[in-house]
């Protein structure tokens, strides 16, 4: 069995200008925030972002990393809208296409089973047929019934986080909610993990605790990393939660240019992933005297 072992920079090796990348996780939940701070130390451009967004789309688009995004939603949870998706959006600075969230879902089952397109009741009766007019509709061969034709959500690679993986790109996520991530995986040419802990294969069923919890397969996958703390600032559990305080400083920071850039200077603008944790270590420290 091929050993699928990557650093983060070496997933990011495997991208390039233009792609389209579709992140799990969903809001501020289990993104695989490790690799999109790989992608902010990176020379890449132009890239179509695809998610149930947080913190990722914003700060991806903020950084003129993302041309395009494809979304549900973008929100911290907590806080409800992200605040650099909207300060892109307000200034005219990327393309969006908006989708429902059960149209979005339909899209990534699409890609999954490799159709053009499945049909879906989300959306219609909305106004969301209007604003974006590239979107069809179709009559159902067994009855009088109009759906919307929702066009397959096709990614060029995926990026997730897990709790547990094996060397092989075998993963588990063992939190309350996987939501899509291995239909992300599944859309997807090339998909790529990061998890909390990496074990060798025999060990993987005892540290995830059941089998259910394996819903990503070693087929679905081309890289794995091991990144503790790897979806910082948003929440992993059963790990750990969100990092709140970190969060909320990363939102007062967005709001003002000057503050957002000493806050990139000190958390974004190092030259890896563990610079970074060091940073959020002292920062910390600070917040708890």
């Amino acid at each position: 069995m091929a050993d699928k072992r990557m650093t983060p920079d070496q997933v990011v090796a495997q991208l390039s200008d233009g792609m389209t990348i579709g992140i799990g996780g969903w809001g501020s939940r289990r993104k695989p925030m490790a690799l999109v701070r790989a992608i902010l130390r990176s020379d890449l451009k132009d890239l179509t972002v695809v998610s149930y967004g947080g913190p990722d789309v914003g700060l991806l688009a903020r950084a003129g990393k993302a041309k395009k995004l494809v979304y549900a939603f973008v929100s911290l949870d907590s806080i409800p809208l992200e605040p650099n998706f909207r300060y892109v959006r307000e200034n005219g600075l990327v393309e969006a296409v908006e989708y429902d969230e059960g149209m979005f879902l339909t899209g990534l089952r699409a890609a999954a089973q490799r159709l053009p397109f499945l049909p879906t009741r989300a959306g219609l009766g909305s106004d969301i047929l209007k604003v974006s007019p590239h979107l069809k509709t179709i009559e159902s061969p067994y009855g009088d019934e109009t759906l919307v034709a929702m066009p397959a959500l096709n990614l060029d690679a995926a990026l997730i986080h897990a709790n547990v993986a094996d060397e092989r790109g075998n993963a588990a996520l063992t939190g309350p909610d996987q939501f899509m991530d291995d239909l992300f995986c599944l859309a997807a040419e090339k998909a790529y993990v990061s998890a909390e802990r990496v074990v060798p294969s025999e060990e993987l069923l005892k540290a995830a605790g059941c089998v259910h919890t394996l819903t990503v397969h070693r087929y679905m996958t081309h890289g794995v990393v091991e990144a503790p703390n790897g979806a910082h600032f948003t929440e992993c559990p059963p790990e750990y939660g969100r990092d709140e305080a970190f969060q909320k400083a990363y939102v007062s920071a967005a709001s003002d240019p000057e503050a957002w850039a000493a806050f990139e200077q000190r958390f974004l603008k190092v030259a890896s992933e563990a610079e970074y944790q060091a940073a959020v270590a002292e920062f910390k420290k600070e917040t708890a005297k």
